[in-house]
């Protein structure tokens, strides 16, 4: 993975230095709350419901087994002995005091970690395929260029204060693990009719209020012109966005305004303007790309004898190797995607102990590599197949072993009215009640790929729009509800999901998830996933059974 030189080290310190300081003036009441808030927000400190909120930069979702386990230490020194992946492979903590905040980022900082840019009108973290250097599937490695935009946006003047926050998401395969069409840009990597590298361009994806799948507006960038291309973006974007009304901010709120061709029109233009002197010159994507050179992998077989005896031996790790190993682009080795979706469990927390033990199996069987999903999971993306009947006894043994990847009980699900200051309803609770309704195991391979994502209010953390059922909390009069949507897709073949009917209280939904699920099972034919399904039938024998249910 990339190693930070001595200048971003440097930075680190003096940056967690200056925050300190920030901190003892708040604590002395030298500063208002007011005038601490920019400070505490630009530097990823939240104050929520009950304590402050630390959210933890995961540049594209990499990670070491060092990092991992101050990660770890940090839960359990100063939270509560764990922590909560997000949906932007970042890591937060939930019980945060304001005092040790500046022990924390000296820790980060460290390990080369911190918590800039995590909150703000910035360009925040990256998202990239955690399958990343690993799966044959891809063009060419994200994180090279996900690295790339991380150093040209981090404080970078001219888009530190945009009009509202700013998301990017690059994926390097035809399968996209990162939700890119809903993004502010999300860039599909391509290779030309010649072979050159360069990518699909789409601006002003989005959920929230009012939920976009982006539109292309370049099919094809060569990549050595990525940084100019998006500069030119970002102009147009600081030119006219809405920076009177923070509902209309975002860009795809302007995109839909002005047209897809229009804004393209403006982009190509401010794009000529800047020209190719402000683009990352070749050595430098070089040195970039050298820090992500390919694992030095042994020579081995597609065929594992030890694995293959094992699984016939253990159903428990047939199951788990069913749902949650990946091909890997190297012969005798897999991709390996760790569950943090335990039945009855918090969807995306880890203990300090499990992440220690996660850091410690990274070391011992993946090459020191872990990566963070966008759906909330971990991934040890270099595994030789021998080894895996080793590492699932260890992860079993920590309840890290749960064989769900895809099913319905690997869900999206944000920290909701548990936590969270913005929130109308919990969506934890639903989650766990939904968990439950399908824990059995067969039935849920039965049902096949059926992604469920819950967000807690309309800002749609939990990505509900994107759900093959989404599932959105409201509040009614002091009351919880829940608006389902069914057909939505946060994959190459995106698409924002239909309203299904009225909300239904609390108690309702897992009942009425258990309903949609038999309708499917009912109407498939084939091998119809659920959202295959939907699509061919359109919403009415779902919006049938649930609210002939309902009443």
């Amino acid at each position: 993975m990339y190693q930070y030189d001595t200048l971003d080290k440097e930075f680190l310190a003096d940056r967690a230095a200056e925050f300190r300081e920030q901190v003892g003036r708040r604590l002395a009441g030298e500063i208002t709350e007011d005038q601490f808030k920019p400070i505490r927000l630009m530097n990823g400190l939240y104050l929520q419901l009950h304590a402050y909120m630390l959210r933890v930069a995961i540049p594209y979702g990499s990670l070491n087994p060092t990092q991992l386990r101050v990660l770890a230490d940090i839960g359990r020194t100063y939270d509560k002995g764990y922590g909560h992946f997000t949906t932007r492979q970042n890591l937060q903590f939930h019980w945060i005091k304001l005092a040790d905040t500046p022990d924390i980022l000296d820790k980060l900082a460290a390990v080369d970690m911190h918590a800039i840019q995590t909150s703000g009108n910035c360009i925040r973290n990256t998202t990239a395929d955690p399958y990343a250097g690993a799966t044959a599937e891809e063009v060419d490695d994200p994180r090279v260029w996900s690295e790339a935009i991380r150093q040209w946006s981090s404080l970078h003047p001219e888009f530190s204060f945009l009009p509202r926050k700013f998301k990017i998401a690059i994926t390097g395969a035809a399968k996209d693990r990162t939700a890119a069409k809903v993004h502010d840009i999300g860039l599909m990597m391509r290779r030309g009719r010649d072979g050159t590298l360069g990518f699909e361009v789409i601006v002003g994806g989005g959920l929230g209020r009012t939920p976009f799948v982006g539109p292309t507006i370049k099919e094809f960038l060569p990549a050595n012109r990525l940084v100019s291309y998006l500069e030119a973006i970002l102009r147009v974007f600081n030119r006219h966005g809405r920076r009177d009304n923070k509902y209309k901010a975002r860009i795809k709120i302007l995109v839909s305004a002005l047209g897809a061709e229009e804004f393209a029109r403006q982009v190509e233009e401010e794009w000529l303007k800047i020209g190719p002197e402000s683009d990352l010159p070749d050595t430098e994507i070089a040195r970039i790309r050298g820090a992500f050179a390919p694992t030095a992998f042994e020579p081995l077989v597609n065929r594992s004898e030890v694995f293959e005896a094992a699984k016939a031996a253990d159903p428990g790790l047939a199951r788990f190797a069913r749902n949650n190993l990946r091909e890997h682009k190297r012969a005798g080795y897999t991709i390996v995607e760790i569950s943090l979706k335990a039945i009855g469990e918090t969807p995306g927390d880890a203990t300090s102990d499990q992440m220690d033990i996660v850091a410690d199996l990274a070391e011992r069987y993946g090459q020191n590599d872990i990566r963070v999903t966008h759906e909330q999971n971990l991934v040890l993306p270099h595994v030789k197949l021998d080894d895996v009947p080793a590492l699932y006894a260890a992860l079993n043994a920590a309840g890290l072993a749960t064989p769900n990847v895809n099913l319905i009980t690997d869900m999206i699900a944000c920290p909701g009215l548990d936590y969270c200051a913005l929130a109308n309803a919990r969506a934890i609770p639903i989650a766990q009640d939904i968990a439950r309704t399908f824990a059995d195991q067969e039935r849920a391979e039965l049902i096949g790929e059926l992604k469920i994502k819950i967000s807690g209010c309309i800002n749609a953390c939990g990505h509900h729009h994107v759900g093959h059922i989404g599932i959105l909390g409201v509040d009614k009069k002091g009351e919880e509800f829940y608006q389902l949507t069914l057909g939505g897709s946060g994959a190459e073949d995106a698409s924002v999901g239909s309203m299904l009917g009225p909300a239904l209280p609390a108690e309702r939904v897992a009942p009425a998830i258990d309903t949609l699920v038999e309708v499917y099972l009912r109407e498939r034919q084939g091998q119809e996933r659920f959202l295959d399904t939907f699509r061919r039938t359109g919403v009415v024998p779902f919006k049938e059974a649930v609210y002939a249910d309902a009443n």
